[in-house]
C-alpha cells in the first residue's frame, strides 16, 4: 500500500516510536513502522531524515553517533523533554482532529 504522509503525522509517529522504544537510527524507525502497519506503511530513510532532522532543529530529539546491531556508524535519535512535552500536546491535536473527521465521514447524505 503506497501511503502519504503528511509532515506533522510522521513527526508525531515518529516522536512516539523514539518515546516508547528509546533511541533508534532511521532505518529503525522505518522497520518500527513497518511491524506497526503490518507492512502497510513502508517508509524509506529518505523520507524518515528530513523529519528526524526537523525534530532536531526543534529541539525535541537529539541525535548521537553509535554502532548499530550490524556494527555500522549511524547517527542514533532520542528524544528530549520538551519532545515529550510536544509529542503529548500533538497527540492531544491529533485524536481531536481523527474525531472530527471521523464524525464527518460518518455523516450519512
Amino acid at each position: 500500500m503506497q501511503a502519504s504522509i503528511l509532515q506533522g503525522t510522521l513527526d508525531l509517529m515518529i516522536l512516539r516510536t523514539l518515546a516508547t522504544m528509546g533511541p533508534q537510527h532511521a532505518y529503525g524507525i522505518g522497520k518500527r513502522f513497518q511491524q506497526v502497519s503490518g507492512d502497510a506503511l513502508n517508509l524509506n530513510q529518505g523520507t524518515i531524515y528530513p523529519a528526524l532532522v526537523r525534530l532536531e532543529q526543534h529541539g525535541w530529539t537529539r541525535a548521537t553517533w553509535g554502532k548499530t546491531e550490524s556494527g555500522r556508524e549511524a547517527k542514533f535519535y532520542a528524544i528530549t523533554n520538551a519532545g515529550l512535552k510536544a509529542l503529548e500536546e500533538e497527540t492531544a491535536r491529533w485524536r481531536q482532529m481523527s474525531d472530527v473527521v471521523e464524525k464527518l465521514l460518518a455523516e450519512e447524505q
